[in-house]
């Protein structure tokens, strides 16, 4: 290796073929014709199943990966992220899924050319994570309804924001809300809730905010606790979601915390970053402070 490749970065694309409505599929072209090759010494993978980006992430870190990009949505966000919390590597994104909560929050410009730019000029911030038991989520991880949809949706035929739309709206009649029991950060909180929503970042997804105040750099995450809205007052909903002002409702309720536990009847799915996963009755949040690089506008 001579002394030009030498002061190159190693980076890494990972993409997830599946994600969103494809059009990461020409994602090699674009990358080709935007990174800057004086800069950088690129690679490109595609994932085949679930997990696979962080198995990949984690061998690009062994290989010394400088930068590691998600090429797809939370899920791959998640998968990636993960893997390089508390690492030396910072994580790219180029958002091509359904949600793209995280790239949202972060500005992250959804045009590839844009994105890879974003790229180019290497802007990175260090922004806090957290978990849910063992299992890492960087945006939003959820609890109830959020997460009844989410499992519903990862099922679905047909990906994007109609189909979300959709089950949403159709299941939300017929869902009961649960009783929850929760210690934030030492004190007693017991809740009959819609859904409990752990946020990191202002972004539900789709442009939609549970939590417009959230920050992914205070330290804190923002426990949002939300009632069941009465079927009259259901056409508030949309204005509040994309406003965004969701949090102004009465019927939503936002404490900042460090630590939580949480107790519910039986265990069911959660959601991490839009991710189903099964979960007990009993949960541990945690917040890890400023542990992930991530490049920025």
């Amino acid at each position: 290796m001579n002394n030009e490749q030498l002061n190159k970065k190693q980076i890494l694309f990972i993409v997830n073929p599946i994600s969103g409505l494809g059009k990461q599929k020409r994602i090699e072209k674009w990358i080709d014709e935007g990174l800057d090759k004086s800069k950088f010494i690129s690679g490109i993978v595609h994932t085949t199943h679930a997990g696979h980006a962080t198995e990949l992430s984690k061998k690009a870190i062994e290989d010394g990966a400088d930068i590691i990009v998600a090429v797809g949505g939370d899920g791959t966000v998640n998968e990636i992220g993960q893997t390089l919390i508390g690492s030396s590597s910072a994580m790219g994104i180029i958002p091509t899924g359904s949600g793209n909560g995280l790239a949202r929050h972060l500005k992250i410009p959804f045009n590839f050319t844009k994105a890879i730019n974003v790229i180019n000029k290497g802007n990175v911030r260090k922004i806090d994570t957290a978990t849910l038991n063992d299992k890492v989520f960087l945006s939003v991880a959820g609890i109830g309804y959020d997460a009844f949809v989410a499992k519903k949706f990862s099922r679905a035929p047909k990906r994007g924001f109609l189909s979300y739309f959709k089950i949403t709206f159709s299941e939300y009649f017929t869902y009961k809300p649960k009783k929850y029991r929760m210690v934030i950060d030492g004190q007693e909180v017991v809740r009959r809730a819609l859904l409990v929503s752990f946020a990191n970042s202002n972004q539900f997804g789709n442009n939609t905010s549970i939590d417009p105040a959230a920050e992914l750099d205070d330290g804190f995450i923002d426990v949002c606790i939300v009632k069941k809205i009465p079927l009259r007052k259901m056409i508030m909903i949309p204005p509040m979601l994309f406003l965004p002002r969701f949090d102004k409702s009465r019927y939503v309720e936002v404490i900042k915390a460090k630590e939580v536990k949480l107790k519910r009847k039986r265990g069911k799915t959660i959601h991490l970053d839009g991710d189903p996963h099964k979960m007990g009755k009993e949960m541990e949040m945690k917040i890890i402070p400023l542990s992930l690089k991530v490049i920025v506008p």
